[in-house]
């Protein structure tokens, strides 16, 4: 007697998948704000759907580019800043860490590759800490949410913190740290999108029927995955503002001086939700007063210290150069947020 195998799964276990996801938090927190709070209710969901459509235009513009990036094969480039001397490589790992269009499970296979073909810890570092930062769509969603001032200003932190991180770890090396950094390596793919090490960018990837998948795939995942991350974000932005006393923001996070900053950095490594949540209720606390500076670093913190950013450095080297990119990560917040506290 044969048994006919079947791929799909109880209904059960897609329930608990489905309440894992954003969109089944953002309609427990409208249901349980409509329970206890009916009056407020309307002015919530008011708040969140108007944020979210002020900012469509930035996510259209981002999902386009990032979705013609992976078509186009992009990534194929981004490995030519890992060739020449070490200094070069430094300068360019940390100026294309904010470019490259890497999921986060991308990131480890990529770095693996770099670092088997003898790339060094310096110039991965830099990219390391300037990847997580900043890319395309994050600088679009920060601009939307903070305004491009404080956009361009964590895009220019994210290229100082690669930098910094670089050289100091090659002045490190130089002292004789991290003998043997590396843990053993393994260079298999995610399998998630093409391979960085193989081919060239084929800009024109409209007349090939392939990358036309890929495109029109990514544009869909990415706006999805865009769309749904902000829609929490700003319904979680509008309950901030209402319920949270601009008192309480002012007084832990507001004012002028390094100890706002030094709290949001440390409050920011395990609050961070992601890159693209973050902006919007940075916004709201920024409403309620917190400071520029300490909104700075703590996204920066935040992003660094990520569990995707994190997981792709713990994977491949050892111990003490994870505790060096930790430091170096919360250490140059604090010293963004400070900078960027004295310009604004």
């Amino acid at each position: 007697m044969s048994v006919t195998a079947t791929t799909s799964r109880p209904s059960g276990e897609d329930l608990k998948a489905w309440l894992k996801t954003p969109w089944a938090v953002i309609l427990g927190i409208l249901a349980l704000t409509a329970l206890i709070d009916p009056g407020e209710f309307p002015d919530i969901v008011r708040f969140a759907i108007t944020a979210l459509l002020g900012t469509l235009p930035y996510i259209a513009f981002a999902v386009l580019l990032i979705a013609g990036l992976k078509a186009a094969g992009a990534e194929s480039s981004i490995a030519e800043a890992f060739k020449g001397r070490e200094t070069r490589m430094i300068v360019m790992a940390a100026l294309f860490g904010g470019l490259a269009p890497f999921c986060s499970c991308e990131v480890i296979p990529f770095i693996a590759g770099l670092l088997a073909l003898g790339a060094p810890i310096s110039a991965v570092m830099a990219f390391w800490l300037s990847s997580p930062l900043i890319d395309p769509p994050t600088l679009l969603i920060t601009a939307a949410a903070l305004g491009w001032p404080f956009a361009i200003g964590k895009a220019v932190s994210a290229v100082a913190l690669g930098l910094f991180g670089g050289f100091a770890v090659k002045a490190m090396l130089g002292a004789g740290w991290f003998a043997t950094p590396l843990k053993a390596i393994q260079t298999k793919r995610c399998g998630c999108g093409p391979d960085p090490f193989s081919g060239k960018p084929v800009w024109r990837f409209w007349s090939d029927g392939d990358r036309r998948a890929t495109f029109g795939r990514e544009l869909l995942g990415n706006g999805v995955f865009l769309i749904k991350w902000l829609s929490l974000a700003y319904v979680l932005e509008a309950l901030l503002v209402t319920y949270v006393p601009a008192s309480v923001i002012a007084g832990l996070v507001g004012g002028e001086g390094v100890v706002p900053i030094g709290i949001a950095a440390l409050v920011g490594m395990p609050a961070y939700l992601n890159s693209y949540v973050a902006p919007p209720l940075l916004a709201g606390l920024m409403e309620q007063g917190m400071s520029a500076g300490a909104a700075m670093a703590f996204m920066i913190s935040g992003a660094v210290s990520s569990i995707p950013a994190m997981a792709a450095v713990w994977s491949l080297v050892k111990p003490s150069v994870f505790a060096a990119y930790i430091g170096l990560g919360v250490g140059g917040a604090i010293v963004s947020g400070v900078l960027f506290q004295m310009v604004m």
